[in-house]
């Protein structure tokens, strides 16, 4: 296969990446698990009323329910926690079995469904606030037929259905019925009656849709009531996030602060779950990561060191990944030491070490997580952090990017081949707007899960500092001016033909797209806490700055003697493709492509693309070496060729 057509595939690889499937550590079996169990807790009631059956067909299925739920649990991976779920797991069964009272049942099976969320975390709720104009669309399209335009079970077809469609407006059976429990049925469906699966649809489109049925129960004039209790209660807005909304079953609420004032509450924010804070805490994310370390502390206790490396990766990717950005913008170098107490972690698991020395860097671990729980919930960045979090982010991820087009640009003008630009301003273009798209598709479309955000940056970089070897020594090599004269005379409009052109455009391509990439995720933390203003600031600031720096190479370049330009843009782009190749490779360590093996002594530098690590350091000299062959190569032959 021709170079050129790997190029492409690359690219397809390095984007479909970024929309690929999450990681197998986020199963759906927890999240099955715990739709049978708020089942069981809302619909018993209409099975078994005094010790008698009222429904054989609904007991039927709250014993179905049940044992599945029993079985799933069983076959889930094994935690601290396993023994104790399984046998409340039994005990459920065991009180169905024997036609327990509703109150027990509800509240058997919603105490399991607390520890199987505690023991396997699972996702709670959406990325942002949801749509419920969108919502709304979707009822009528996908649900009206059956539960009838209201919600009252009463659609056109709905006769003859059996089990009947749920009404949404029965007030009793709202009350025991979250929003993620809605979430769920519509995302997975209920196997043996007509509600289907609607998994086909966008995250976003479940989680409006979820919504909107949830406001069903809840008349709208109650909502403007709701609104006054919100505007005018602040300790009320101070419990409530939008993860806290969407797992909140409304007879909860009532406990605490009345059953009418929490009707007219929940009928308010469902409707406008934009007045709640739109992002997941922090500290759930590290509870997820604390929680997989100490699932894989279990796990290698075992002997189970596959599952350990497994789970320790998951903790990196699913837990500490989705809150690194912010932290790094409130504490870098706390950040930095919990990245390589995780590389450590890693590494003593791969290297067999004692259950005592992984159960002391586990602890270690924790308390780096407390610390950052700490830092993280201090409250709001402030405006300066916020401006110079954006500033030092865009310029940091575009330097790199920057120097590489415009070294591309400014050989182009020296080779006088103005008609290939557009090809280079081509590709950096449609990097912004790939990066564009991949903002609005992980805002509105899909969760950008830890691993593919580190595959993405691993590829991109390993990718590009390949091809900046090949362009390094190239460039090099026409250092000379009579080798460089010689080259234009003889091939440089051969050379730079159509097919050129395009790789430039994908050169030029992936190099701004793997910067842009990790530029989204950044702003999309900083953003998330605060000071837009600041944040915008910044990044104005940044572009500034950037494009100086591009205008002073591009006219400075100009005057350079052809031979000097080739000599200083062949080390720029040599000493480009070992940073590149150090940050692919960490990245790739830390997506669970590559092992880890820590080099003690060996500083870190984000900037020069520099990692304690045996693999990081190998593929770099591994670049260097081949660098300095080609170098060599280079002179030998511009001495064999210089006239005597």
């Amino acid at each position: 296969m021709s170079f050129f057509p790997m190029l492409g595939l690359a690219l397809v690889f390095m984007i479909s990446v970024v929309l690929a499937t999450p990681s197998s550590a986020q199963s759906t079996a927890p999240q099955t698990i715990w739709r049978l169990l708020d089942y069981v807790a809302v619909d018993y009631p209409e099975a078994v009323q005094d010790g008698k059956i009222v429904s054989q067909t609904e007991y039927d299925e709250m014993k179905e329910f049940s044992a599945t739920a029993s079985k799933l649990i069983g076959g889930l991976p094994e935690t601290p926690n396993s023994p104790d779920l399984k046998a409340k797991a039994r005990a459920l069964e065991q009180n169905i079995a024997s036609k327990a009272t509703p109150a027990e049942i509800a509240v058997a099976a919603r105490s399991l469904g607390v520890d199987l969320v505690k023991a396997y975390p699972i996702p709670l709720s959406p990325a942002a606030a949801p749509d419920l104009a969108r919502g709304q669309a979707l009822y009528a399209q996908h649900c009206g037929a059956c539960h009838g335009a209201d919600g009252r079970g009463d659609g056109a077809q709905a006769a003859g259905l059996e089990p009947p469609p749920i009404a949404f407006t029965d007030a009793a059976r709202a009350r025991e019925r979250s929003v993620l429990a809605l979430y769920q049925v519509i995302e997975q469906g209920i196997d043996g009656t007509s509600m289907a699966s609607f998994a086909d649809l966008p995250a976003a489109d479940r989680w409006a849709l979820a919504f909107y049925v949830g406001t069903l129960a809840y008349p709208a004039d109650m909502a403007t009531q709701g609104q006054s209790i919100w505007d005018t209660e602040p300790p009320l807005r101070t419990q409530f996030d939008l993860q806290n909304l969407v797992g909140l079953r409304p007879a909860v609420l009532a406990s605490q602060i009345g059953d009418e004032k929490a009707r007219q509450l929940v009928a308010y924010l469902r409707r406008h779950p934009e007045a709640t804070k739109s992002a997941v805490p922090a500290a759930a994310s590290l509870t997820l990561a604390r929680t997989r370390l100490d699932e894989a502390m279990a796990a290698y206790r075992k002997g189970e060191r596959r599952s350990a490396t497994d789970l320790a990766l998951s903790a990196y990717l699913d837990g500490f990944e989705p809150v690194e950005a912010i932290l790094s913008a409130r504490d870098k170098p706390l950040m930095i030491r919990i990245e390589s107490a995780m590389a450590d972690l890693r590494s003593a698991i791969a290297r067999s070490d004692p259950a005592d020395v992984v159960a002391g860097r586990v602890a270690a671990l924790d308390g780096l997580f407390a610390n950052a729980e700490a830092v993280l919930g201090a409250g709001a960045a402030s405006p300066t952090s916020s401006f110079l979090a954006s500033f030092t982010i865009l310029v940091r991820e575009g330097l790199e990017a920057i120097l590489i087009v415009t070294a591309m640009l400014s050989f182009l003008a020296k080779a006088d081949r103005r008609d290939v630009l557009p090809y280079v301003h081509g590709g950096w273009i449609a990097a912004l707007v790939a990066g564009a798209g991949t903002w609005g598709a992980a805002t509105w479309l899909i969760s950008i899960s830890g691993a593919s955000r580190e595959l993405t940056e691993g590829f991109g970089g390993v990718f590009a500092a390949l091809v900046l070897l090949w362009v390094g020594i190239w460039m090099h090599g026409k250092s000379h001016a009579d080798t460089w004269q010689r080259y234009i005379r003889e091939r440089l409009g051969s050379a730079l033909n159509r097919r050129s052109a395009w790789f430039l455009f994908a050169l030029a391509f992936i190099v701004v797209y793997r910067e842009v990439f990790e530029t989204i995720l950044f702003y999309a933390a900083i953003w998330g806490q605060g000071n837009g203003g600041a944040v915008v600031g910044g990044g104005a600031a940044a572009t500034v700055v950037l494009a100086f720096i591009a205008f002073v190479i591009l006219r400075y370049s100009r005057a350079l003697p052809i031979g000097k330009f080739f000599a200083y843009s062949s080390g720029l782009i040599a000493v480009l493709a070992v940073v590149l190749m150090g940050k692919g490779s960490a990245a790739l360590q830390e997506a669970g492509y590559l092992p880890v093996t820590l080099w003690a002594g060996v500083p870190r530098s984000e900037l020069l693309g520099l990692y304690p690590t045996l693999e990081t350091i190998s593929a770099q000299l591994a670049i260097v070496v081949m660098l300095t062959i080609g170098f060599f190569h280079n002179r030998r032959l511009a001495s064999a060729e210089r006239p005597a």
